[in-house]
């Protein structure tokens, strides 16, 4: 039983659809993963390797924090970055082998620092899925010049493209800063027209990433505790978690877990 049980109204639920919480992993060490693991790993969905992280590490560590994580019912996945490299690179069979021999089970599909054309995102996914990954999408691009000319009809039809070819889920860029990329002006204030115009999507099908607290304030006051966000950092995995229960000054009295 949680401490102060009382007072947390939202369940804990590894089985959940929703709520849930993509936190990225920098390049922690065995005993911070482990620590993270033990304090908050309940709270965790997936733990991205950022970027290319993964590829700087020796293998058995990366084997070792993925067993550490996966012994929490988390999901794990390398960077879009790497992917990206491998399909420019032409070695995407040797990727999809060497993630699966890291004990890597989700992938993310993204051509945010590329260009991949359609047909050939669209095949990553579905080998992907074949494969037996978790397939985690993500839309836009991390040059916020580049972004920038997404309109949010363009960017709204590549989510819906993503989750007919099989993704899984659909992550909408914002990278660390949170900042003039995706649905956030120059301040990190969300873009409200283009966030109401991809919820119309579904919810339930998206993660937005949110590095910044007063994001995750807004789009928890907004949709609830159960709107999934991701790029958090791991530092504020257990913070996070108090946002969604109203256990912060943030939310306090304002969460409904209906």
């Amino acid at each position: 039983m949680h401490a102060y049980n009382f007072l947390n109204n939202v369940p804990h639920l590894k089985t959940k659809r929703t709520g849930l919480s993509m936190i990225l992993d920098k390049g922690l060490g065995l005993n911070a993963a482990s620590d993270l693991a033990q304090s908050a790993g309940e709270y965790i969905d997936f733990i991205k390797f950022g970027w290319g992280t993964a590829a700087t590490f020796e293998s058995a560590l990366v084997i070792q924090k993925n067993k550490i994580y996966h012994a929490n019912q988390i999901l794990t996945y390398p960077g879009g970055t790497l992917l990206e490299v491998a399909i420019q690179t032409k070695k995407l069979d040797q990727f999809f082998k060497e993630t699966a021999r890291l004990g890597f089970n989700a992938i993310e599909v993204s051509d945010g620092s590329t260009s991949i054309a359609k047909e050939i995102r669209d095949n990553v996914i579905f080998l992907a899925r074949e494969k037996g990954f978790f397939v985690i999408s993500e839309v836009g691009k991390k040059n916020p010049l580049l972004d920038h000319k997404f309109s949010i009809e363009t960017r709204a039809a590549q989510i819906k493209s993503d989750l007919t070819s099989g993704s899984n889920l659909v992550i909408i860029e914002a990278r660390e800063a949170g900042k003039n990329i995706g649905i956030y002006d120059e301040n990190g204030n969300i873009l409200l027209e283009e966030l109401d115009t991809l919820a119309k999507i579904g919810i339930d099908k998206l993660i937005f990433e949110a590095p910044l607290k007063k994001q995750q304030v807004d789009l928890i006051l907004k949709f609830g505790p159960h709107v999934n966000l991701g790029n958090i950092a791991s530092a504020d995995a257990t913070s996070l978690e108090t946002l969604r229960t109203g256990l912060r000054g943030d939310t306090v009295g304002k969460i409904n877990n209906g």
